[in-house]
Protein backbone atom coordinates (compact mmCIF):
# COMPACT_ATOMS: atom_id res chain seq x y z
CA UNK A 1 0.00 0.00 0.00
CA UNK A 2 1.59 3.64 -0.87
CA UNK A 3 0.50 5.62 2.49
CA UNK A 4 0.32 2.68 4.74
CA UNK A 5 2.32 3.82 8.19
CA UNK A 6 5.30 2.51 9.27
CA UNK A 7 4.13 1.31 12.91
CA UNK A 8 0.70 0.06 12.08
CA UNK A 9 -2.02 1.87 14.94
CA UNK A 10 -2.58 -0.04 18.19
CA UNK A 11 -6.32 -0.24 19.56
CA UNK A 12 -6.00 3.50 21.47
CA UNK A 13 -4.41 5.24 18.46
CA UNK A 14 -7.76 3.84 16.60
CA UNK A 15 -10.31 5.06 18.71
CA UNK A 16 -8.55 8.32 19.50
CA UNK A 17 -8.35 8.85 15.81
CA UNK A 18 -12.18 7.61 15.76
CA UNK A 19 -12.96 9.92 18.46
CA UNK A 20 -11.30 12.82 17.61
CA UNK A 21 -9.39 13.25 14.18
CA UNK A 22 -5.55 13.35 13.61
CA UNK A 23 -5.86 16.66 11.52
CA UNK A 24 -8.86 18.52 12.81
CA UNK A 25 -12.24 18.46 13.23
CA UNK A 26 -12.58 21.40 10.67
CA UNK A 27 -10.70 19.47 8.25
CA UNK A 28 -12.90 16.26 8.75
CA UNK A 29 -16.29 18.41 8.32
CA UNK A 30 -14.86 20.20 5.17
CA UNK A 31 -14.22 16.40 3.64
CA UNK A 32 -17.70 15.78 4.40
CA UNK A 33 -19.69 18.59 2.89
CA UNK A 34 -17.46 18.61 -0.24
CA UNK A 35 -18.76 14.65 -0.26
CA UNK A 36 -22.07 15.66 -0.14
CA UNK A 37 -21.65 18.34 -3.11
CA UNK A 38 -20.34 16.22 -4.95
CA UNK A 39 -23.17 13.46 -4.80
CA UNK A 40 -24.08 13.46 -8.77
CA UNK A 41 -27.92 14.02 -8.10
CA UNK A 42 -30.27 17.05 -7.92
CA UNK A 43 -30.26 19.80 -5.21
CA UNK A 44 -33.53 18.44 -3.75
CA UNK A 45 -32.28 14.61 -3.62
CA UNK A 46 -29.16 15.45 -2.16
CA UNK A 47 -30.85 18.03 0.31
CA UNK A 48 -33.65 15.89 1.13
CA UNK A 49 -31.27 12.63 1.91
CA UNK A 50 -29.18 14.71 4.12
CA UNK A 51 -32.39 16.09 6.07
CA UNK A 52 -33.53 12.50 6.24
CA UNK A 53 -30.52 11.57 7.88
CA UNK A 54 -29.92 14.10 10.16
CA UNK A 55 -33.54 13.61 11.42
CA UNK A 56 -33.01 9.66 12.08
CA UNK A 57 -30.06 11.14 14.48
CA UNK A 58 -32.01 12.51 16.51
CA UNK A 59 -34.49 8.99 17.33
CA UNK A 60 -33.31 7.00 20.08
CA UNK A 61 -32.78 3.68 18.05
CA UNK A 62 -29.49 3.49 17.66
CA UNK A 63 -28.12 0.47 14.92
CA UNK A 64 -31.33 1.27 12.91
CA UNK A 65 -30.27 4.95 11.86
CA UNK A 66 -29.35 4.03 8.08
CA UNK A 67 -32.61 2.21 7.70
CA UNK A 68 -34.68 5.01 9.16
CA UNK A 69 -32.88 7.45 6.93
CA UNK A 70 -33.11 5.58 4.12
CA UNK A 71 -36.82 4.93 4.40
CA UNK A 72 -37.19 8.59 5.17
CA UNK A 73 -34.95 9.59 1.89
CA UNK A 74 -36.88 7.28 -0.20
CA UNK A 75 -40.45 8.98 1.06
CA UNK A 76 -39.15 12.53 0.56
CA UNK A 77 -37.53 11.66 -2.90
CA UNK A 78 -34.36 12.04 -1.70
CA UNK A 79 -30.70 10.36 -2.53
CA UNK A 80 -30.04 7.75 -0.04
CA UNK A 81 -26.15 7.80 -0.10
CA UNK A 82 -26.60 11.83 0.83
CA UNK A 83 -28.79 9.98 4.15
CA UNK A 84 -26.86 7.64 4.78
CA UNK A 85 -23.61 10.80 5.04
CA UNK A 86 -26.32 12.93 6.94
CA UNK A 87 -26.73 10.28 9.92
CA UNK A 88 -23.03 11.36 10.68
CA UNK A 89 -24.65 14.23 12.65
CA UNK A 90 -25.11 11.88 15.43
CA UNK A 91 -21.72 10.38 16.60
CA UNK A 92 -20.86 9.65 20.38
CA UNK A 93 -19.47 13.44 20.81
CA UNK A 94 -23.01 14.18 20.08
CA UNK A 95 -25.36 11.60 21.22
CA UNK A 96 -25.16 13.06 24.53
CA UNK A 97 -26.42 16.19 23.79
CA UNK A 98 -29.04 15.06 21.36
CA UNK A 99 -30.57 12.10 23.32
CA UNK A 100 -30.67 14.54 26.58
CA UNK A 101 -32.39 17.35 24.40
CA UNK A 102 -34.90 14.71 23.30
CA UNK A 103 -35.68 13.28 26.44
CA UNK A 104 -35.96 16.49 27.91
CA UNK A 105 -38.30 17.73 25.25
CA UNK A 106 -40.47 14.61 25.13
CA UNK A 107 -41.16 14.90 29.00
CA UNK A 108 -42.35 17.99 28.51
CA UNK A 109 -44.47 17.41 25.74
CA UNK A 110 -46.08 14.53 27.22
CA UNK A 111 -46.31 15.53 30.80
CA UNK A 112 -45.98 19.29 30.93
CA UNK A 113 -44.00 21.26 33.45
CA UNK A 114 -44.27 19.07 36.14
CA UNK A 115 -43.11 15.74 35.29
CA UNK A 116 -42.39 14.57 39.07
CA UNK A 117 -45.23 12.30 38.91
CA UNK A 118 -42.86 10.09 36.71
CA UNK A 119 -41.31 7.28 38.47
CA UNK A 120 -37.24 6.98 38.52
CA UNK A 121 -36.07 4.44 35.98
CA UNK A 122 -33.89 1.37 37.03
CA UNK A 123 -32.28 1.10 33.61
CA UNK A 124 -29.71 -1.67 34.99
CA UNK A 125 -32.41 -4.13 36.25
CA UNK A 126 -34.89 -3.16 33.21
CA UNK A 127 -31.98 -4.16 30.77
CA UNK A 128 -30.75 -7.12 32.88
CA UNK A 129 -34.19 -8.56 32.41
CA UNK A 130 -34.71 -7.10 28.77
CA UNK A 131 -38.04 -5.68 29.43
CA UNK A 132 -38.99 -3.43 26.55
CA UNK A 133 -42.45 -2.64 27.87
CA UNK A 134 -41.03 -0.96 30.96
CA UNK A 135 -38.47 0.89 29.26
CA UNK A 136 -40.57 2.45 26.39
CA UNK A 137 -42.93 4.36 28.22
CA UNK A 138 -40.41 6.75 30.57
CA UNK A 139 -38.08 6.49 28.62
CA UNK A 140 -37.67 5.48 24.64
CA UNK A 141 -40.78 7.33 24.16
CA UNK A 142 -40.51 10.78 25.20
CA UNK A 143 -37.19 10.65 23.17
CA UNK A 144 -39.14 9.55 20.35
CA UNK A 145 -41.72 12.38 20.32
CA UNK A 146 -38.86 14.44 20.97
CA UNK A 147 -36.55 13.66 18.46
CA UNK A 148 -39.26 13.77 16.21
CA UNK A 149 -39.58 17.16 17.08
CA UNK A 150 -36.24 18.08 17.19
CA UNK A 151 -34.96 16.26 14.43
CA UNK A 152 -37.87 17.74 12.12
CA UNK A 153 -36.15 20.88 13.16
CA UNK A 154 -32.91 20.46 12.35
CA UNK A 155 -33.57 18.11 9.07
CA UNK A 156 -35.51 21.73 7.49
CA UNK A 157 -32.64 23.89 8.48
CA UNK A 158 -30.20 21.54 7.12
CA UNK A 159 -32.68 21.29 3.98
CA UNK A 160 -32.12 24.79 3.07
CA UNK A 161 -28.67 24.89 4.08
CA UNK A 162 -27.68 22.10 1.83
CA UNK A 163 -29.92 22.87 -1.07
CA UNK A 164 -28.36 26.21 -1.31
CA UNK A 165 -25.10 24.64 -1.24
CA UNK A 166 -25.54 22.38 -4.27
CA UNK A 167 -27.08 24.95 -5.79
CA UNK A 168 -24.08 27.34 -5.45
CA UNK A 169 -21.83 24.52 -5.73
CA UNK A 170 -23.12 23.51 -9.42
CA UNK A 171 -23.23 27.27 -10.41
CA UNK A 172 -19.82 27.58 -9.65
CA UNK A 173 -18.51 24.33 -11.72
CA UNK A 174 -20.49 25.61 -14.12
CA UNK A 175 -18.96 28.96 -14.65
CA UNK A 176 -15.59 27.55 -14.26
CA UNK A 177 -15.98 24.88 -17.02
CA UNK A 178 -17.51 27.60 -19.24
CA UNK A 179 -14.50 29.93 -18.73
CA UNK A 180 -11.90 26.83 -19.11
CA UNK A 181 -13.87 25.66 -22.38
CA UNK A 182 -13.70 29.75 -23.94
CA UNK A 183 -9.51 29.98 -23.01
CA UNK A 184 -9.41 27.04 -24.96
CA UNK A 185 -11.32 28.16 -27.63
CA UNK A 186 -9.92 31.35 -27.94
CA UNK A 187 -6.21 29.52 -27.50
CA UNK A 188 -7.40 27.25 -30.41
CA UNK A 189 -8.04 30.23 -32.35
CA UNK A 190 -4.67 32.30 -31.69
CA UNK A 191 -3.12 28.84 -32.66
CA UNK A 192 -4.67 28.78 -36.10
CA UNK A 193 -4.38 31.86 -36.75
CA UNK A 194 -0.49 32.14 -35.95
CA UNK A 195 0.00 29.00 -38.34
CA UNK A 196 -2.07 30.76 -41.21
Amino acid sequence: MLFRRRKPADSWDRIRTWLWPRRSVWRSTQYFVKRVLRITATPHAVAAGVAAGVLASFTPFLGFHFLIAAAVAIVLRGNVVASALGTMVGNPITFPFIFAGTLGLGRFLLYGRHPESLAPIDISSTLRHLDFAHIWQPLLWPMTLGGLVIGSLAGLTVYVLTRWGAYMFREERRRRLAERAKRRAEASLAAQASTA
